[in-house]
């Protein structure tokens, strides 16, 4: 990355043909410095033009925003030297030149959108790379993972963050990366400037209610990828098992993608003829191109054979050949807080934790644990705070419907109350138990456990903290399950 560049470098065009030398690029104006590209970006409670006047004082050498935002700022705009950019989709804009500004990324990049299983379908496609001897990362919920690593605040981080990532990534060798694509980050277009080989989807099931205006709007926002962010000549990879698979697959192949169908149906290309499962793992039978292949995997969960499905067609359709692919999926081993093993007690029942926080995430969760489990399946289920109100009760109804009992406490109640929180939720699971304390509901979830018996901590998967108000306190679900296994069997779990 050079330490300045044109306007035009960056596919830029000022008002009145003004040019500027850029130093750096910024979506927050605490962060300009003397001639920084600043965007004044559309937001869903402030418009960033709002802090353009801060971001002119700070020395900001220009500014891009909407047509909006223009005016808003006009008389700060009016007396001040800094080129300005006016653009339709200043988001986008903003995308292009990040990516223009870093410059590198990996050769082979994938994304993969869906509502659940976004995490584990970026882990298994880094891991299947690095099972055949490339540097590979993962991009997503749990941070950049693999052979480069670095924290994330988002699931698919702004343009300028992303870019960062990935030309820091490149820069040490990384040749191949996976992303998750959120909702919320394909909407904003915070991917539009990644040059993708192939991209994914998983399911669709309801939530980010509270951010999408409905759920044809959310669809929409994750058909994004392959209607507008995956080039013409990539390769889409579409669980056609889900119902809007079909609708997605439609829209790739209006677009002239190279299509991978992936399911249990009989006509798709990776097609998963058959289960067995195991209290470890499961074996599955697998035909792809005429070749059926029998094999094993430690997955818990026969959604996980279709994520690691999803995985394998990614890998295939960046290049490889399709018997090594099949070959690496036996090593692969289970993603932090996804279906993770997390404590074994003494008489054999065994805790789970996963990121299940959505109805169709708990439903499908408690339903793909079930063929591991000999004895009863206890649940435990809360619901996040400031986030769509409207799959509460649905989360409850689907933990009593599945699991044999139900425990009811806090997930991250952030700025809500709790205790209302959970009253949603006992909406659709009346006869729950209700433990507001997190860490007290699983000790009591795993003292009910008898030999065969298996708890399933859902909501928190990989996260390590609890957010109560405006704070985050440490909180782990595996290492609360661990402890509480260790103080009721006297030992160490």
């Amino acid at each position: 990355m050079t330490a300045r560049r044109t306007l035009a470098e960056l596919g830029l065009t000022a008002r009145g043909g003004a040019e500027a030398q850029v130093t750096g690029l910024a979506v927050d104006s605490r962060e300009v410095r003397d001639g920084t590209l600043f965007f004044a970006l559309p937001g869903t409670r402030v418009h960033g033009a709002e802090f353009i006047p801060a971001a002119l004082a700070a020395g900001a050498g220009a500014i891009l925003t909407d047509a909006e935002g223009a005016r808003i700022a006009a008389d700060a705009l009016a007396g001040s030297p800094a080129a300005l950019i006016v653009a339709a989709d200043p988001r986008q804009a903003l995308a292009y030149s990040a990516a223009l500004w870093f410059g590198a990324q990996p050769g082979t990049v994938v994304a993969v959108t869906g509502t659940n299983g976004k995490t584990s379908v970026a882990s298994f496609t880094r891991r299947i790379w690095q099972e055949l001897g490339l540097r590979a990362v993962n991009l997503g919920t749990t941070g950049v993972e693999g052979d480069w690593q670095a924290p994330l605040r988002h699931t698919t981080p702004e343009p300028i963050t992303l870019h960062h990532m990935l030309a820091g990534a490149a820069e040490a060798g990384v040749d191949h990366a996976a992303m998750e694509a959120s909702s919320h980050g394909l909407e904003q277009r915070r991917l539009d400037g990644v040059t993708l080989t192939a991209a994914g989807f998983t399911n669709f099931t309801q939530d980010h209610l509270d951010y999408h205006a409905s759920f044809e709007d959310y669809f929409a926002a994750k058909a994004g990828l392959f209607a507008r962010v995956l080039p013409e000549d990539g390769t889409a990879v579409i669980n056609i098992d889900d119902p809007r698979g079909v609708d997605m697959a439609a829209i790739a192949e209006a677009r002239g993608q190279t299509l991978i169908t992936v399911g249990r149906a009989e006509g798709a290309d990776i097609c998963l003829m058959g289960q067995r499962f195991e209290q470890a793992g499961q074996e599955i039978r697998v035909r792809h191109e005429g070749v059926v292949r029998q094999l094993k995997l430690g997955l818990i969960g026969g959604f996980q054979a279709e994520n690691a499905l999803v995985a394998a067609g990614l890998v295939i359709a960046c290049g490889t050949p399709a018997e090594d692919v099949f070959s690496a999926l036996p090593r692969l081993d289970t993603v932090r807080g996804r279906m993770q093993l997390a404590a074994t007690r003494d008489n054999g029942a065994t805790v789970f934790v996963d990121y299940a926080h959505t109805p169709d995430a708990v439903a499908t969760a408690i339903r793909a644990l079930r063929p591991h489990v000999m004895g009863r399946l206890v649940a435990i289920v809360g619901a996040g705070g400031d986030r769509d109100a409207g799959k509460r009760p649905l989360m409850g109804a689907a933990a009593a419907e599945f699991a044999d009992t139900v425990i009811v406490t806090d997930d991250n109640p952030r700025t809500e109350d709790p205790a209302a929180i959970r009253a949603q939720v006992l909406d659709g699971a009346p006869g729950a138990l209700e433990v507001g304390d997190r860490a007290e509901a699983i000790l009591r979830g795993v003292d009910a456990l008898g030999p065969g018996d298996a708890l399933l901590i859902c909501g928190k998967g990989h996260e390590t903290g609890q957010i109560v108000g405006e704070t985050v306190y440490p909180f782990d679900d595996a290492e609360q399950a661990s402890v509480a296994v260790s103080a009721l069997d006297g030992g160490v779990a």
